[in-house]
């Protein structure tokens, strides 16, 4: 207990700084995927007033419903937007200078939703969403890459995991405001709406007092002593000489290559695997099936019999679960490891699917299987939590290096926004032609990523970019790993000079 404390005081900036990061980074990420479904009802019937008030006419409801999908849809569009840019121009101006920027794009989003009813403009919720989207996109590409950055290598699986920490919480406060006790209403809709505005005027307000990186002081900046500085400000006082050390290796090894853009990413042979991992691993969180378990449990509510009130709810208690499960993770990630947490959650959670598609298709013919799929909703997101959801970024920031990080990010940003936006289209297909069968496909993704996280995945816990690098080169080289890096040069022309 001692030292638990004993380190809380010595990275008290790190810590609050990963806080700052949090609440304007992956929070509004989370919070608006779920908040949006809260106030459908209102926000279709304000279209049809609106048109109404306009025209002299109702719109037909297939075409409220096309301009609800649409409003819903734009979140993703803007998302990849943001991601698209976000790499010229943190390249540019540095990852903190943009995270600020970005906050200001969510305050006027906030702005266009709290004033969309009064001005009598559906159109203005399409445009805040769509802001709302654009702030997302960078939001995820610099949160991220920023929180591993800053932490001291025994601290950066901690660290990493609360990313995924953020967003879920984001996603519970979207469940707890978004109860028509609180701001669910018809009266109170937009406000609920605007209501992340205010994480975003959290973080403009207090990130102007934090460092920028470490390891973009010294290596982008070449300025040693900015480093030192940030580190004592983040770390406490202490010997560190061995992560600068780390960092100057990293500079070295910079030195003979340049930022790659995405396509050089893409074709240069040193990074193949690691290419093959982080498709994998993104492809797995976003087809994890998490969101169908989440579509699933309304259901499996109503056919348990739960009043229709208690549902949001019981709901909430699924967000409580994964948000719980996730902190979890952030405390398990640097005993366990990134690669163990990894494979064994998608074994547990490829486990879970073929019970719950088993007693999802027997609750109609036997009474006490409702119950039965209920316990496995919830274990199935507690082993997303734990394991998964935090150890996937986890294992996408440390295996690039921060030449190539900017170009990978845009990638994973590239497929997350676009898998949101393609599953939310094909999902409801598949809800309707497959029903609980639908697990399967979920339960074979997990299954073969499982195998494939647990034969080639390396471990990073606890390793420099350049031991990292090593394990990959071996991968990718094979044989030839002793005579070259990852830029193919000999490793006695890479050596660096210490500090």
């Amino acid at each position: 207990m001692a030292a638990f404390f004993s380190n809380l005081v010595q990275f008290r900036g790190l810590y609050q700084m990963i806080l700052v990061l949090g609440i304007g980074g992956s929070f509004p990420y989370g919070f608006h995927i779920s908040v949006i479904n809260y106030p459908s009802v209102h926000i279709r019937k304000f279209i049809n007033e609106t048109w109404i008030e306009r025209h002299g006419s109702p719109l037909h409801p297939e075409t409220i419903m096309l301009l609800w999908s649409f409003i819903v849809s734009v979140y993703g569009i803007g998302g990849l937007l943001g991601s698209l840019f976000c790499t010229y121009v943190t390249t540019k101006y540095r990852k903190k200078k943009c995270q600020i920027f970005t906050n200001l794009i969510m305050l006027a989003a906030a702005l266009f939703m709290a004033f969309s009813k009064t001005a009598k403009s559906f159109e203005m919720i399409l445009v805040g969403r769509l802001l709302y989207g654009i702030g997302s996109g960078f939001s995820m590409y610099i949160h991220p890459q920023y929180v591993g950055e800053i932490s001291p290598k025994k601290l950066r699986g901690f660290a990493n995991s609360t990313v995924s920490v953020f967003l879920t919480l984001g996603k519970l406060t979207g469940q707890v405001v978004g109860l028509r006790e609180i701001l669910g209403s018809e009266a109170m809709w937009p406000w609920l709406l605007a209501s992340s505005g205010l994480s975003a005027l959290v973080q403009l307000v207090t990130l102007p007092f934090f460092p920028d990186s470490p390891s973009y002081l010294l290596i982008q900046k070449g300025n040693e002593e900015a480093c030192r500085k940030a580190i004592r400000k983040l770390w406490g006082e202490g010997d560190h000489q061995a992560e600068i050390d780390d960092i100057m290796k990293e500079k070295g090894a910079m030195g003979s290559t340049k930022t790659l853009r995405v396509l050089e990413v893409i074709k240069e042979p040193s990074l193949r695997w690691q290419l093959y991992f982080m498709m994998t691993v993104m492809t797995t969180l976003q087809l994890s099936g998490i969101n169908a378990i989440y579509f699933y449990s309304f259901e499996v509510f109503h056919t348990a019999k739960f009043e229709e009130y208690l549902i949001p709810y019981a709901s909430l208690g699924i967000g409580l679960c994964e948000c719980l499960s996730s902190i979890l993770c952030s405390s398990l990630i640097d005993r366990f490891g990134r690669k163990v947490l990894l494979w064994t959650g998608y074994t547990l959670m490829s486990s879970v699917l073929a019970l719950l598609t088993m007693t999802l298709s027997l609750q109609h013919r036997f009474f006490w299987m409702h119950y039965f799929s209920i316990i496995l909703i919830f274990l199935f997101v507690v082993f997303y939590g734990s394991g998964p959801s935090g150890a996937s970024v986890a294992v996408m920031v440390e295996i690039f290096s921060q030449s190539y990080r900017p170009s990978a990010f845009l990638i994973i940003g590239c497929i997350n926004w676009m898998g949101l936006f393609v599953l939310g289209v094909i999902f409801p297909l598949l809800v309707d032609n497959l029903g609980p069968f639908c697990f399967l496909i979920f339960l074979a993704i997990l299954a073969l990523s499982a195998i494939f996280i647990y034969l080639y995945l390396p471990e990073t816990k606890g390793k420099s970019i350049m031991e990292i690098k090593a394990e990959f080169n071996k991968l990718n080289f094979g044989k030839k790993e002793t005579s070259f890096t990852e830029n193919n040069f000999p490793k006695e022309q890479l050596a660096c000079t210490k500090l």
